[in-house]
């Protein structure tokens, strides 16, 4: 039982059920404002009193583009934000520490003949002049 308590209260754990809860309550919210805001707006439009009753029937189906319509909006808007919020911010992170300062060189060249020679080296192993002046 200790193992279990030990998995569930790990940060990873934790974090993923918030993170699910609060995407729940977001995807509500954006939800109501296409449904509520976004939706009479653009029926007023279209002069269809509501736009997400537009719909068509075709041999006694009836297809839904109005929801259809609401649907997508509200996936474009949570795909949106979850990347500006989220996914740009943790990418320009990473970018950020995978910059590591420029390694200290371990070769140099001769000034006598500009083969890449040792950085402690006090004479050329191609033509033999003495580095150490």
């Amino acid at each position: 039982m200790n193992g279990f308590k030990q998995f569930l209260l790990r940060g990873n754990v934790v974090d993923l059920a918030v993170g699910v809860v609060v995407g729940a309550a977001f995807g509500t919210v954006v939800t109501s404002v296409v449904k509520d805001l976004l939706t009479p707006f653009i029926a007023a439009i279209f002069k269809q009193p509501d736009f997400s009753a537009i719909k068509f029937e075709l041999n006694g189906s009836k297809f839904l583009i109005g929801d259809l319509a609401n649907s997508i909006v509200s996936f474009v808007i949570i795909a949106t934000t979850v990347y500006f919020a989220v996914v740009l911010p943790i990418n320009m992170l990473i970018a950020r520490a995978r910059r590591q300062p420029p390694a200290d060189p371990t070769t140099k060249r001769c000034p006598e003949c500009i083969s890449e020679i040792p950085i402690q080296a006090r004479r050329c192993a191609f033509c033999t002049s003495d580095l150490t002046q």
